[in-house]
């Protein structure tokens, strides 16, 4: 059984060594910072990013002309001009290694007739800022500007490097963004520990629950089933029609519970997690921990909470099914797409054979297909940075820090796979809104600005309880 400290220790130790660090740096002057931050938010909003088709320059340039109007110094690494990544960085005593803050620039495309205020206005109504990207990610780009230019304002001494890192091509163009930087340049966005996207802080009825902090992810995969038969009349149903047989083959994986398997996040998550949750629920939670009852949890996460299910294991969901082409034709080839989300630590070949298995016909074929996927790693629990993250958690929202494996996948993969500290951060949300759809990919997306406001300040607090002198 995996066993756990609470958390909550090393977040007061935290919030003790971050005072520390914090007395010898002025505090920013909020009310001003607040302003500038609307201001370069909504500006960043207004930029249609949209990835397809992909055209960062916009607010590359903009952010580009910030810093360096700071007096701040500013490369611009392409290799697309259209779509280039924003780098910037303070040089520290080199007592330690770099810090990188980094988001990213680009948003999922939009509908725009689905919007209530257009996509890209940054309206701001009600307390809220709406447009197309404000939870995804240029709210961790706004507070990632400010940090920079409040580090530089004040002089702050710094015992590392503070690298700020825009890049382009997140939502699925990783060819123009990270893997272009990982590939070419890695040298300059090499660093110790990194703050990203990937996290977010809970609220339910405006009362903040828990924060989470991604520590790992899940690896996609496309697996692609292919069945073959012998093509005829649809008058004359025959045994070895393709799209029955694929069919069957899809029906066995999706019944299929491939074993659960836990890892240093998903073990504390889960354990932590118990800790503030109801006796009922708690029991399930801790139930996970022991192999003894982690199946009787496991029925109960996939009927009502399917999301901690796919957090035990890889999973496997069948999305595309291509069969046929008229009524009265018995196709000889039907083919499926699923959507393979592999723990970390996967063997991927002993996994297909698994699935060969499970279907038991020797005539669907399984394979990979092409698919933007994502290199395995894993930040630690026991860092200086993640110390520094719970401190700042509980100083600015007052609640246990969950350590988090997420079911879908970001750049920080990339970077954990070369031996950087990645964890992902985001603000405070309200668990309603994806319901409600005003979540992230929505059709109206939205932040409250006072969160904005304080997922600032809990930046500043983190990247000066690491980097200042």
């Amino acid at each position: 059984m995996f066993r756990f400290t609470n958390g909550l220790v090393a977040a007061v130790l935290g919030a003790t060594l971050s005072s520390a660090s914090l007395a010898q740096v002025s505090e920013p002057e909020w009310a001003t910072v607040e302003d500038e931050t609307l201001r370069h938010f909504r500006a960043l909003l207004q930029f249609d990013t949209s990835d397809p088709p992909g055209r960062e320059l916009p607010a590359a340039e903009y952010l580009r002309d910030v810093l360096e109007a700071e007096g701040i110094e500013v490369e611009m690494l392409a290799n697309n001009p259209e779509r280039p990544n924003v780098l910037a960085r303070l040089e520290g005593d080199g007592s330690e290694e770099p810090l990188l803050i980094m988001a990213h620039t680009d948003v999922v495309n939009v509908d725009p007739e689905k919007w209530t205020f257009p996509p890209f206005s940054a309206t701001v109504d009600g307390g809220y800022v709406y447009g197309r990207g404000a939870v995804d990610d240029k709210d961790n780009l706004a507070a990632a500007l400010m940090v920079m230019l409040e580090l530089k304002r004040q002089n702050v001494p710094l015992s590392r490097d503070v690298i700020f890192l825009a890049e382009s091509g997140e939502e699925g163009a990783t060819e123009y963004g990270i893997e272009f930087l990982v590939d070419e340049h890695f040298d300059k966005i090499n660093a110790e520990f990194c703050l990203a996207e990937g996290g977010s802080v809970a609220r339910v009825n405006r009362e903040v629950q828990y924060a989470g902090v991604q520590t790992v992810e899940k690896i996609p995969y496309r697996v692609e089933l292919v069945a073959t038969g012998v093509a005829g009349h649809g008058s004359v149903p025959l045994q070895s029609n393709s799209v029955v047989r694929l069919a069957k083959a899809i029906a066995a994986i999706a019944d299929w519970r491939s074993p659960v398997r836990l890892n240093e996040t998903t073990a504390a998550y889960f354990e932590r997690l118990a800790s503030i949750s109801p006796a009922d629920a708690a029991d399930r939670y801790l139930a996970v921990l022991d192999p003894g009852r982690a199946s009787e949890a496991d029925e109960y996460f996939l009927a009502n909470e399917p999301r901690h299910a796919s957090m035990l294991r890889s999973s496997l969901s069948p999305n595309l099914f291509d069969a046929g082409y008229r009524i009265n034709v018995i196709p000889s080839e039907s083919r499926a797409s699923v959507d393979f989300r592999a723990l970390p630590d996967e063997d991927i070949p002993a996994f297909l054979d698994e699935i060969r298995a499970v279907i038991g016909d020797d005539v669907v074929e399984v394979s990979l297909g092409e698919r933007n996927t994502r290199p395995p790693g894993q930040a630690s629990l026991s860092t200086e940075a993640f110390a520094a993250i719970e401190a700042g958690i509980n100083k600015h929202y007052g609640v246990i820090t969950l350590p988090t494996m997420s079911t879908g996948a970001t750049d920080m993969a990339y970077l954990r796979n070369r031996g950087i500290q990645c964890y992902g951060i985001g603000p405070a949300i309200d668990r309603e809104d994806a319901a409600l759809g005003f979540g992230a990919h929505s059709d109206q997306e939205r932040i409250l600005i006072s969160e904005l406001n304080r997922f600032v300040r809990f930046n500043w607090d983190v990247v000066i309880d690491l980097v200042a002198r």
